[in-house]
């Protein structure tokens, strides 16, 4: 197979004019994260400040919400909201507790749970806090690098900007749905505009045409992505290689990577897609070397049982049981070829910027946006559907999904004609 030459990070200078490089600039040296607890949504914010060199300089905060018991009704409301009319439930319901205590004794609130679970580490995003560290450091350390993705982030996000405008620089990571002006930037993939496409506009009745978003197309705040950002370039997939070679390498040839995710609103599926990708798995068999399988915590336990029971014995395939180290970026630089269901923008971004072959599985379940996103993939040669007639040994190849250093690259520049400059 011909190796393909991955793109390289890009410069923490790339794109500065000559102008500044003598000092005329502020100089940004640090960044904040704003994340939601969400792999996905923190993996992309992580992603940027790694391409802009600032990883070992950014701090971590989370906007958390709460779960379980009656949380779990509660998701779909604002983040503030949410949080207040918990507080409102469980306030009155110790009320009800205490009038109740000398009769018949109430049973407990269900306990919220995963709020703070493996999170002690990581501080709770408050607006106030983060914009009196931008105001102390400001002379010493310049500007504030802001970046925060998922719809949790944006009241905290926006917050920031509205309170210490010149000091911080915020990029918001995803369409944040109205009045993008109060960001710098706003990272998005190109399929967030697909509700103002002809075929979207079909799909919709006229009464509820207004309250889809996005209404307008994107204008100067916003860079446009293929897919999800991420931390993966050459640099991580050549230490990945390193790292996990012992185990890889003398893994028969060639090697094919299943990931598996879960079904999503936009991609419904359940124990058939299980049971078809067993058959059509077994049906590649015989041109691969080896296969390794690996589900995401988001992968249903009867998915995964069907794909156990089924593909588990056979001497060629492996199936990751989910204990530590995780395998996964061993398994990008490593695989010959990938498949991966069709409801991960996040994992099928990630496989295509290694420029292998990208086989997608349920592609024809998705609906509305995301299904622009695996239509946009196909017609540029960047995926193909997963049939079961595939030569595994056959190679093939694209320009490999490069998003993450695009984007960095038009942050530098944005920040150029403001007269800032990053320093890792």
């Amino acid at each position: 197979m011909k190796p393909i030459r991955l793109p390289e990070p890009p410069s923490p200078t790339m794109g500065v004019p000559e102008i500044f490089e003598n000092g005329a600039y502020s100089v940004i040296r640090r960044a904040v994260v704003i994340g939601n607890g969400f792999p996905g949504s923190e993996n992309q914010s992580l992603g940027l400040v790694r391409a802009l060199g600032l990883y070992d300089k950014h701090v971590l905060f989370r906007v958390t919400r709460p779960r379980g018991g009656i949380n779990e009704w509660l998701h779909w409301l604002p983040i503030s909201l949410h949080k207040l009319l918990y507080y409102i439930i469980r306030r009155l319901y110790s009320y009800l507790r205490l009038i109740a205590s000398r009769g018949r004794r109430l049973s407990p609130l269900p306990p919220e749970k995963g709020g703070s679970v493996g999170l002690s580490s990581i501080l709770e995003a408050d607006s106030k806090r983060i914009v009196n560290m931008a105001r102390e450091s400001y002379e010493k350390d310049g500007p504030l690098l802001v970046v925060a993705s998922g719809r949790d982030t944006i009241s905290v996000a926006s917050s920031i900007k509205r309170l210490a405008s010149e000091k911080v620089f915020l990029i918001q990571i995803q369409h944040p749905r109205s009045d993008l002006s109060r960001f710098d930037l706003v990272v998005t993939p190109h399929h967030d505009y697909y509700p103002l496409t002809p075929q979207a506009q079909e799909q919709v009745p006229q009464l509820l045409q207004r309250w889809i978003t996005p209404r307008e197309p994107p204008d100067e705040h916003v860079v446009l992505t293929v897919g999800a950002l991420h931390q993966i370039d050459f640099a991580a997939l050549r230490s990945a290689a390193s790292t996990w070679h012992d185990e890889f390498a003398p893994l028969p040839k060639p090697l094919l990577v299943v990931n598996i995710g879960g079904p999503s609103c936009r991609c419904r599926y359940g124990t058939d897609l299980a049971k078809q990708l067993c058959t059509l798995v077994t049906n590649v068999l015989v041109s691969c070397g080896s296969v390794r399988i690996s589900f995401s915590n988001r992968t249903p336990e009867k998915v995964s049982n069907i794909i156990i029971k089924e593909l588990a014995n056979n001497p060629k395939v492996y199936i990751w049981d989910g204990e530590e180290p995780n395998p996964y970026m061993g398994h990008l630089a490593w695989g010959d070829a990938f498949v991966v269901t069709a409801d991960s923008v996040s994992m099928i971004s990630e496989a295509c910027s290694t420029g292998k072959p990208v086989y997608v599985m349920g592609s024809e379940r998705c609906t509305w946006k995301l299904a622009d996103f695996h239509k946009y993939l196909r017609e540029r040669g960047v995926v193909r559907p997963f049939t079961g007639s595939e030569d595994i040994s056959e190679s093939w190849s694209y320009p490999p999904l490069n998003d993450t250093a695009e984007v960095a690259r038009r942050v530098h520049e944005v920040l150029a004609e403001r007269g800032l400059r990053v320093r890792p």
